[in-house]
């Protein structure tokens, strides 16, 4: 049932039976719109009816520009239809009475002298644009239209004094054109000159000298070319210089077949232009070499480019240390040593702000480079030397240190002759901040000079600098060794053996065990073995105590070895360990022994399942030895015969 005031229970009103698109209202309306009405036509037949219809359209348009006097529109079509009736004279009264009104409206000039034209009254148009451009001398269409009248008079002299009167008021840049293509159509080049030099003075703009140097180019010699271009880089300055005025200097002598001039125009334009505002410049450049230039100026446009790329990069961001490394290689590739000392000076000047080594490590290669090169290339020593003592004095010592730094300098000592220095550099700085490689670089050092006695000296230092080196230990032997001291070396490794604390020792204990293999101390080595598993029971010792056992006594004593460390093995549970074990002996006896055997002891792979931490179910693969197996049935049948007894005593 329908709720009162045409709504239902939900406020909304009730759907139309018929529903009418918005398409049929705008077809509806579109086919009631009835013929517009047009206003009759009128037939003059005599004269009598002519006078009344222009007795009643004056009136009306008096009537309208009386009403609306500021309408410039209503005193235009007044004109306008005086002039269709051949009335000129009050079509001219008119214009005059709408210029009282606004004497400042451009079109009222402007339809003025068009009608004054159009019925060939060149004078009093030619009198109306001189009121015109008097009174709105800044109004260019005014101008335009005057010297075109003169122009289309054959008024030549006229439509030039007109031009002379508009550039006194200094227009914009595309009026001057206009001047200059007048003069150009009648062949004046003279004029054409002397307009161009009053242009560059008005508007001394790169566009405006391109085309005076294009004009002279066609209508003139080389020199005045190249005269204006000297002008016009005189008159434009660094500040407002554009690169496209090089770019066409150069081009002009290239088309010259001035080749050497166009060079040298490019390169002064490089040396003075910033990288922003001349990237078209190098890549001009950049072709003129490929085309016109051999193999070292091609380089030096190369050189050029990537430089100033280069110095953008290292504007952005100073401590781009990569990129300064980058930008001195490349100057020392051009080889010029003003640059590139001046590159490495302002690399190390940016050093890093914060005492963090993995900072600092890039920054360091620089100084690096530098004092390379002053040795190498440059060949001033003293001059490298002051850059090693820089640097070092440079790095916070007391919180890191780079052994390479200190490495470079005793070898370059070294290489002068100055072996104290070299040694007190490197002693310097084992005493301020001593570390492995600093060690090992002094120690290369006294090995080079073979000074054995100063290098037991330093491995004597660098372990009780750092007694679980195992590597010191090893060198620290093999030193010994090479020298012919067996005991020496032996007794080193005993030493070392008996650290409580070593960072590899499975290195040392190989190097010791080798140590006593070449020798042929064979009972050594097997006391080495046996002390070793004393401590570790790592398959890889079982594994190689065997190998040696098959080599020196047989095949049943390495057979014996395999069955400890199985036993070993086992005891300590350490299955997969036990299998490596297994496979190992494995591929012994299938030499020339028995294979069975070891396949008796083979586990077995079995998949399980085991519960984690969160309640979750994992399955891991699992290895059931055959011992393993035999000792759990062992196990349930004593749990079974348990059971059995409990019951019967119950």
């Amino acid at each position: 049932m329908a709720e009162p005031g045409g709504y239902n229970q939900s406020g909304r009103a009730p759907k139309a039976t018929v529903q009418i698109t918005a398409e049929q209202l705008i077809r509806e309306a579109f086919d009631r719109q009835g013929s517009v009405q047009k206003a009759p036509r009128q037939k003059v037949l005599d004269g009598e009816e002519l006078s009344d219809y222009q007795m009643r359209r004056r009136r009306e348009f008096e009537e309208g520009v009386r009403r609306n006097r500021t309408n410039i529109g209503e005193w235009l079509r007044y004109a306008t239809w005086e002039e269709s009736q051949q009335e000129i004279a009050r079509s001219r009264s008119i214009y005059e009475r709408a210029l009282d009104v606004d004497a400042r409206s451009q079109t009222v000039y402007i339809k003025y002298a068009e009608m004054e034209m159009k019925n060939k009254n060149i004078n009093l148009a030619r009198n109306l644009f001189d009121r015109a451009v008097t009174v709105l001398p800044r109004v260019s269409q005014f101008w335009y239209r005057f010297a075109y009248m003169e122009e289309l008079v054959d008024n030549v002299q006229g439509a030039r004094e007109v031009f002379d009167r508009w550039m006194q008021w200094e227009p914009e840049y595309e009026a001057w054109m206009a001047f200059i293509k007048f003069e150009q159509r009648y062949k004046e080049v003279d004029n054409v000159r002397g307009v161009f030099e009053r242009l560059v003075f008005v508007h001394p703009e790169p566009r405006a000298w391109l085309r005076w140097a294009q004009f002279e180019e066609t209508n003139g010699d080389a020199d005045s070319v190249r005269d204006v271009f000297g002008r016009a880089i005189d008159r434009l300055g660094e500040e407002h210089m554009d690169q496209h005025v090089f770019i066409s200097f150069a081009k002009f002598e290239v088309r010259m077949r001035e080749h050497d001039r166009a060079r040298a125009i490019y390169k002064y334009a490089l040396q003075r232009l910033p990288r922003a505002q001349s990237q078209s410049l190098y890549n001009q450049y950049t072709v003129f070499e490929k085309q016109f230039g051999d193999t070292r100026e091609v380089e030096e446009v190369v050189v050029r480019k990537r430089r100033m790329q280069y110095e953008s990069m290292v504007k952005g961001d100073p401590r781009d240390y990569d990129a300064w490394i980058d930008y001195a290689k490349l100057e020392e590739s051009a080889g010029d040593r003003v640059r590139i000392r001046d590159v490495y000076e302002r690399a190390v000047a940016e050093h890093p702000r914060v005492a963090e080594k993995d900072v600092w490590r890039r920054y360091i290669y620089i100084w690096l480079f530098y004092a390379l090169y002053e040795e190498t290339q440059a060949r001033d020593v003293d001059r490298a030397r002051q850059v090693y003592g820089a640097a070092l004095d440079l790095i916070p010592h007391e919180r890191f240190t780079f052994g390479k730094l200190w490495h470079q300098y005793a070898w370059f000592e070294l290489r002068q002759g100055n072996v104290g220095k070299a040694r007190r550099a490197l002693g310097q700085a084992l005493g301020r901040c001593p570390k492995n490689s600093l060690f090992r670089s002094y120690i290369n050092l006294e090995l080079e000079l073979r000074e054995f006695d100063r290098v037991r000296t330093l491995y004597t230092k660098h372990i009780e600098f750092n007694a679980a080196n195992c590597a010191t230990w090893v060198e620290f032997a093999r030193f010994e060794s090479a020298l012919g001291e067996e005991t020496r070396a032996r007794a080193v490794y005993e030493l070392a053996v008996d650290q409580p604390t070593l960072d590899m020792p499975e290195i040392l204990w190989k190097a010791f065990i080798d140590f006593e293999l070449e020798l042929g101390h064979t009972d050594r080595v097997r006391s080495l073995y046996e002390r070793l598993l004393k401590l570790t029971d790592h398959v890889k010792v079982w594994i190689s105590r065997a190998q040696f056992e098959l080599d020196a006594k047989g095949q049943e004593a390495a057979r014996s070895v395999f069955e400890e460390g199985d036993g070993r093995l086992r005891d300590v549970g350490r299955k997969e360990e036990r299998l490596m074990l297994l496979e190992a002996w494995r591929t012994m006896e299938s030499r020339d022994g028995d294979v069975e055997m070891v396949e008796r002891r083979m586990p077995t792979r079995v998949r399980r399942r085991r519960e984690l931490d969160d309640g979750s179910l994992e399955e891991y693969f699992d290895y059931v030895f055959p011992d393993d197996a035999q000792s759990s049935r062992f196990k349930l049948l004593a749990k079974a015969h348990m059971w059995k007894q409990t019951q019967e005593s119950e």
